[in-house]
């Protein structure tokens, strides 16, 4: 079996990607192009089972690695299937010494399930697959904004339209997003082509009438959420809330060359994060906007540790003083 490596998108919400280098049953991978976990499993305990659809297999750490600290390795267990499952870790060990500047790795997870609309057309990505043996079979039927986007994101648009005040621009727009769905809410799994296209497949409360039908890339909206019939207030609350999202869509390969010249500007706002992940962005239109945010989160960062620092001596030299906290 060859080394596969690929990029998957984590959904639902998207926040981000997986970078993955995969041998056997060893898998190395990276959420940020730096440090990498080395996990194993016995992939022999489901040979011979008559469907292996769905079978979950208990993965273990076999190492961390970064190329400042080295490899540290994780439990070592006496067992002649453990030294098996060892060699594909070390195979995959090797492999990642030789592979991991050229990062990122293409996405591949090209099957993809996406809530449907009430006309049964795609209206948001909520799950997605590398292989059609391994999508899951019973996924929550809904979208989510994520505990991020309620903590952080702040729409002016919402605050033009919002009647419950004690409500969040996120928990208001996830929704929306849900009550444009059929009840029960209808999801279908489709295969994307080169060509952007998609192919409909299994689905969830979906007609057999949708299944092999063939849908053009223009119904599959590169930032995941459908751009089609909503009002003007809720497409400008969508597109704040891309803007939001900006770091992790860069991470993105499919996007247009002004989609991310867009996305770059409106990633300054997340400096730190822009910080965490530009390794991993498959391009940069313009490196000065980037490294204006990596300076930024760099003076950030060490503003953070002296205060830190400070706070330690002052403890420490007034062991008795209580904190104040903001309330």
């Amino acid at each position: 079996m060859p080394f596969i490596k690929y990029s998957q998108r984590l959904l639902n919400p998207f926040r981000g990607s997986m970078n993955i280098i995969e041998y056997k049953g060893a898998e190395a991978v990276t959420l940020d192009g730096i440090h990498w976990d080395i996990y194993v499993k016995n992939n022999e305990l489901i040979k011979g089972l008559r469907s292996q659809k769905n079978v979950q297999i208990s993965d273990i750490r076999y190492a961390h690695w970064s190329h400042k600290d080295g490899l540290k390795r994780g439990p070592i267990y006496p067992s002649d299937d453990f030294r098996k499952m060892e060699e594909q870790g070390a195979r995959v060990y090797e492999h990642l010494l030789q592979h991991h500047e050229q990062l990122p790795f293409a996405f591949l997870d090209n099957y993809e399930l996406w809530l449907l609309d009430k006309n049964a057309f795609p209206l948001a990505l909520i799950d997605s697959s590398l292989r059609e043996n391994e999508i899951n079979n019973d996924p929550i039927l809904d979208w989510r904004a994520g505990q991020a986007c309620r903590n952080e994101f702040i729409s002016e648009t919402y605050t033009s339209i919002q009647q419950h005040r004690n409500v969040s621009a996120a928990h208001y727009l996830t929704s929306y997003i849900n009550q444009l769905c059929s009840t029960p809410p209808q999801a279908q799994w489709f295969k994307r082509t080169l060509d952007g296209h998609g192919i409909g497949m299994t689905g969830h409360n979906i007609s057999e009438e949708l299944i092999n039908r063939e849908l053009s890339d223009t119904h599959f909206h590169a930032f995941m959420i459908s751009d089609k019939n909503h009002d003007n207030h809720h497409i400008n609350l969508i597109n704040e809330f891309v803007q939001w999202q900006s770091p992790w869509l860069l991470l993105l390969d499919s996007i247009s060359e002004s989609q991310r010249m867009i996305l770059e500007e409106k990633a300054q706002k997340r400096a730190l994060i822009v910080d965490q992940l530009h390794q991993l962005y498959p391009e940069i239109i313009d490196t000065g906007l980037i490294n204006v945010a990596r300076v930024e989160a760099a003076l950030r960062k060490s503003c953070t540790t002296q205060a830190k620092q400070d706070e330690r001596i002052l403890h420490t030299e007034c062991p008795g003083l209580i904190p104040l906290t903001n309330k």
